[in-house]
């Protein structure tokens, strides 16, 4: 991707880093960035000045000449030591000059609350992005095999979640990057209705058109599938830690984070659905 850190043209003289720029969110933002003529730093392993959260010699030299960052931490802000990593780069982040601080984080998860306060007592100023589980996990994510295999099988009933558009996060992450009144925001974000994971399921067998039957399962089972197919163990507790913890219906309520942020509703998990089945990503 070529970023807009290449155009002497730009509106502006301040660049951002976007850490995770080829995952869902950061990708998104990387490119309305680029589109609005602001300079952009790709902040991954493979990027030109690579980023690596676990190599932090890499840090320093990603954040020289940056004015603002978005971070979303990889593998996950609730993982364990996550709090703690991104609390040591938001304050190497303020040492090298960054003034602006925009945090992807997790709804109802304790150790991502660690990680916005890490971030808060940084220095920097700094917006939260709270998300709710992304709609496109499952075109994009870990999810998309099993909707191609006809079945979707979770550890998961009949709890509610407001499923949000990656796209939102991502507007409403530019909005703070780029626009004045969002410093000491947070900004929960969700779709506008609560689903269930056999909803959802559901509304994009009807989107595209296919026999998609949602199993529940037992999470000991889920786990020990995933194990079979060599899922590595941290990401099997993260899994394990958000069906069996963070999905247990603390977050079944939507929120108005797009709305304050944007001055306009979330879009919804139909459309989300419909848009995606008329790309093709489900068909078999």
């Amino acid at each position: 991707m070529t970023t807009s850190e290449q155009h002497p043209t730009s509106t502006t003289n301040t660049t951002t880093l976007v850490l995770g720029g080829t995952g869902k969110t950061g990708r998104r933002i990387a490119e309305k960035l680029t589109a609005l003529g602001r300079p952009v730093r790709l902040g991954s392993r493979s990027a030109p000045i690579p980023f690596d959260w676990a190599d932090r010699t890499t840090w320093g030299p990603a954040l020289r000449g940056i004015d603002r960052v978005y971070i979303s931490f990889q593998p996950d802000i609730a993982a364990p030591g996550g709090a703690d990593t991104v609390g040591a780069f938001a304050d190497l982040a303020v040492e090298s000059g960054v003034r602006h601080l925009v945090l992807l984080s997790g709804r109802g998860e304790p150790e991502a609350q660690d990680a916005e306060a890490r971030v808060r007592a940084s220095g920097a100023e700094w917006t939260i992005v709270r998300a709710s589980f992304f709609a496109q996990n499952f075109d994009e994510g870990e999810f998309l095999g099993p909707i191609l295999g006809g079945e979707v099988a979770l550890p998961v009933g009949e709890v509610g979640e407001p499923f949000i558009d990656v796209d939102d996060i991502a507007d409403v992450a530019v909005a703070a990057l780029t626009e004045d009144g969002h410093t000491g925001q947070v900004y929960e974000v969700t779709g506008p209705r609560l689903l269930t994971f056999a909803d959802a399921v559901a509304e994009i067998a009807r989107a595209a058109d296919r026999e998609i039957a949602f199993v529940q399962v037992p999470l000991e089972a889920y786990s020990a599938v995933l194990a079979e197919h060599g899922v590595p163990a941290e990401v099997i507790d993260l899994l394990s830690f958000l069906f069996g913890e963070v999905l247990d219906g603390r977050n079944a309520h939507v929120c108005d984070g797009v709305q304050r942020a944007l001055g306009r509703a979330p879009r919804d998990f139909s459309d989300y659905a419909r848009d995606a089945a008329a790309r093709g990503v489900w068909k078999v």
